[in-house]
C-alpha cells in the first residue's frame, strides 16, 4: 500500500510541475489559443551523446530557439523544453504510454508509426483535426510535399494523426559485376517475379555465387517481415491488414511462400545465412564480397552498410558496382491498387499529446518543425530521403540512389498496420518462411500460419484462409 501511495504522489506531482499539461479538464482545440506566455515540450527518443544524438542537437540548437525567435516576433513569449530519452524503442514505447495515460510527457511527441493504430484505438492520441480544428489542418501547406503514400504513415482510419518525420523505401540491389558476369544488364529492371527468378538462374552459374538474398526465417526477425514477405504480398495485391480484418493463407500468402520455395528450393539462395544468428550482417558482407547477385532491402543498405568510407561493410566501388531496382509485381499490374511495383516503408511521425495545454500553439510547433527550412536542417549536411518532396529535390540531387527512392518508390510505397497484434502476426509469416526453406510446401506452410494467426488475432479477425 505505502508503494502504491508513493506512486500515486509522484504521479500527481509529476502534473503539477509539468509547465506544458494539465489535469484533464476540457478538450477545447481553442484552449489557452491567444495565450502570451506559453510552455511547451518536445519529447523524443534522443540524448545529446547518445541515441540519435544528431536528432537532439538539432532540436536544441535549431527547433527551440528558432522556434522561440519566430513566437517572440508575433507578441508571445514562448519557453520550449526538451525532453530527450534516448532508450531502445521497447522501453520509450512504455514510456510514453505511461505518459499519454497519465497526462504528462511533452506537447509534441515523437513515436515511431508502427505504434500509431495502437495508440489511437486505446484514445492515447487523437486526430489532428479534433485538437486543432479541422480547417487549420488541412491548410497547412507543407501537405502539398509530402506524398499520399508517405502521409499514410500518420493516418489511421483515414485521418490524420501527426506528421511524418522521414521515411525509407525498398528495392531490389544487385551487383553489377555479377551481372556483367552472368550476362545480364546494368540496367536491370524487372517487371515480374519471373524475371527475378529467371536473372537468378543466370547468376547461379557463376561459382561461389549466392544468386539471391531474400530474407527469410525467424532468426531474421522483422528483417524477413519488412524485407521479404510484406513486399512480396503487397505485389500480389493484398495488405496484411486492411478493412479491419488480418489476412489468412489465402492464395495471395501462398503465392508469396511460393516465391520463397522458388529462391530456396530452387538452390538460388543460401538457406544456412538465415539460421544464422548474425545472418542479415554475413548477407551484406557478402554481397559487399561480390559473392550475392541480388539483395532485397531498403536504402539503409545504400546510405549505411555499403557506403564506402563509413559503411559496415564497405564497397569502394559501391557509386559503380551496386545497382538498384524497383520491386516489381507478381505480374504486372497484380500488385496492390493495379500497380507495377510496390514497395514498403517505414517511419516515425510527431503528434500533438491530446493533454497539452496549449494544442494551437503546439500546432505551430509542430508546423514548423515540418517546415522546409527545419527538415532541411534535420539533415545536418547529410543526403537521406525525408517526408517533404522539395527538400528531397535539393538534398538528394547528388545522390542518384536516394533520389530514385523519393521519386520512383515513396509514390508507390505501403506501410505495416501500427497495431498491438502486428508483431505477432509478423512472427506467424516468419514462421512460414522457415517452414518453407525447411522443406515444407507453400501450402503447407499456409496452413500453419493460418494456425498461428487463429492464435494471435483470433478467427474472427481473419480474412482468406
Amino acid at each position: 500500500m505505502r508503494q502504491m501511495t508513493l506512486l500515486a504522489v509522484a504521479a500527481s506531482t509529476t502534473l503539477l510541475l509539468s509547465g506544458c499539461l494539465g489535469q484533464e479538464q476540457d478538450s477545447n482545440a481553442n484552449r489557452n489559443a491567444e495565450a502570451k506566455d506559453v510552455t511547451l515540450t518536445i519529447t523524443s527518443n534522443s540524448v545529446a551523446g547518445g541515441k540519435n544524438a544528431l536528432g537532439a542537437a538539432w532540436i536544441t540548437d535549431w527547433v527551440i530557439p528558432k522556434f522561440v525567435e519566430q513566437q517572440k516576433a508575433k507578441g508571445v513569449n514562448a519557453t520550449v523544453k526538451f525532453d530527450g530519452i534516448g532508450s531502445d524503442d521497447k522501453e520509450f514505447k512504455t514510456k510514453i504510454a505511461l505518459d499519454f495515460n497519465t497526462g504528462s510527457g511533452g506537447d509534441v511527441m515523437e513515436i515511431d508509426g508502427i505504434w500509431l493504430g495502437e495508440f489511437a484505438q486505446a484514445g492515447q492520441v487523437k486526430p489532428l483535426d479534433e485538437l486543432v480544428g479541422k480547417d487549420k489542418v488541412d491548410s497547412w501547406d507543407g501537405w502539398g510535399q509530402i506524398p499520399d503514400a508517405v502521409e499514410a504513415l500518420g493516418t489511421f482510419e483515414g485521418r490524420r494523426y501527426g506528421i511524418p518525420i522521414g521515411t525509407d523505401g525498398r528495392v531490389l540491389f544487385f551487383n553489377k559485376k555479377l551481372f556483367a558476369q552472368a550476362g545480364l544488364p546494368a540496367d536491370w529492371q524487372p517487371k515480374s517475379w519471373d524475371e527475378i527468378i529467371a536473372a537468378g538462374e543466370k547468376l547461379k552459374a557463376l561459382p561461389g555465387v549466392t544468386p539471391i538474398q531474400l530474407n527469410a526465417g525467424t532468426v531474421m526477425t522483422e528483417a524477413t517481415t519488412m524485407q521479404g514477405v510484406l513486399p512480396l504480398l503487397v505485389g500480389t495485391g493484398k495488405q496484411i491488414y486492411d478493412n479491419g480484418k488480418w489476412l489468412g493463407a489465402s492464395q495471395n500468402i501462398r503465392d508469396v511462400l511460393g516465391m520463397y520455395q522458388r529462391v530456396y528450393g530452387g538452390g538460388l539462395g543460401d538457406p544456412l545465412i538465415q539460421q544464422e544468428a548474425k545472418g542479415r550482417d554475413r548477407s551484406f558482407a557478402l554481397f559487399a564480397e561480390n559473392k550475392i547477385g541480388i539483395l532485397l532491402e531498403s536504402d539503409y543498405f545504400w546510405r549505411s552498410v555499403v557506403e564506402p568510407t563509413k559503411g559496415v561493410a564497405k564497397m569502394a566501388d559501391r557509386n559503380t558496382a551496386v545497382g538498384w531496382a524497383q520491386i516489381p509485381a507478381r505480374t504486372p499490374g497484380a500488385g496492390v491498387g493495379g500497380q507495377d511495383f510496390v514497395s514498403m516503408s517505414g517511419g516515425s511521425i510527431r503528434v500533438i499529446n491530446p493533454k497539452s495545454q496549449f494544442p494551437q500553439q503546439a500546432w505551430e510547433l509542430l508546423q514548423f518543425m515540418n517546415s522546409f527550412e527545419a527538415t532541411k536542417a534535420r539533415l545536418a549536411g547529410t543526403a537521406q530521403v525525408t517526408q517533404r518532396d522539395d527538400v528531397n529535390e535539393e538534398v538528394l540531387s547528388g545522390d542518384p540512389m536516394l533520389s530514385f527512392i523519393a521519386t520512383k518508390v515513396l509514390p508507390t510505397t505501403r506501410f505495416r498496420p501500427g497495431l498491438a497484434d502486428y508483431p505477432k502476426v509478423s512472427s506467424a509469416l516468419q514462421q512460414a518462411t522457415a517452414d518453407v526453406i525447411g522443406g515444407k510446401s507453400p501450402d503447407e506452410a499456409a496452413a500453419g500460419y493460418q494456425e498461428a494467426l487463429k492464435k494471435a488475432v483470433g478467427e474472427g479477425n481473419i480474412a482468406g484462409g
